[in-house]
């Protein structure tokens, strides 16, 4: 039987709305594969307002897998930076876990397992407590959706059945006629 996650797996998840909601991209992989290099590189390569960081369950204590944290939205105000670096990383750290106590990653593995997060923390935040949340369970069901593989290609094309949509746009129905 071939090792868990012998190929990068990758997955989604959009949970809550407003300024509070969570949307975390992961791609879960193996250390000494492709993953483990782009997490070195993205760990060792940070640009001006993305610093790529280690997730910890408390300081001093990595989460497992080990999870680089990248924010998609530059930190800015003392509120937006308090939920990148602190709730929402700690949503982070607790969808991980949440997902190996659940198996959906394999704890006896989790220490050759590597996890890179992309989140979005949107600007305008204003609740900490709300952020923690949405955070925790948009990782977990990004790594849902790694492990398992879903969407299905057929889910998706069943989902553009009503035209593309996410929180910033949703194209009209003028727009949507070839």
């Amino acid at each position: 039987m071939p090792p868990f996650a012998a190929t990068a797996l990758i997955g989604e998840s959009f949970v809550g709305d407003g300024a509070n909601a969570a949307h975390t991209n992961v791609v879960i992989g193996r250390k000494g594969g492709p993953v483990e290099t782009a997490w070195a590189t993205a760990l060792a390569t940070p640009s001006a307002g993305h610093v790529p960081f280690m997730t910890v369950v408390r300081p001093s204590v990595p989460v497992k897998p080990l999870t680089l944290f990248v924010n998609k939205a530059a930190a800015s105000g003392e509120l937006h930076e308090r939920a990148t670096w602190g709730s929402a990383q700690a949503g982070l750290a607790q969808g991980v876990l949440d997902a190996v106590a659940a198996g959906l990653l394999p704890a006896e593995e989790a220490d050759d397992l590597l996890i890179i997060a992309a989140v979005w923390v949107n600007p305008a935040v204003d609740d900490l407590d709300v952020s923690f949340r949405n955070q925790r369970e948009a990782a977990h069901g990004a790594i849902r959706a790694a492990v398992t593989g879903t969407p299905s290609v057929a889910d998706a094309l069943d989902a553009a059945k009503a035209g593309p949509a996410n929180p910033f746009y949703a194209p009209s129905p003028e727009a949507l006629v070839r």
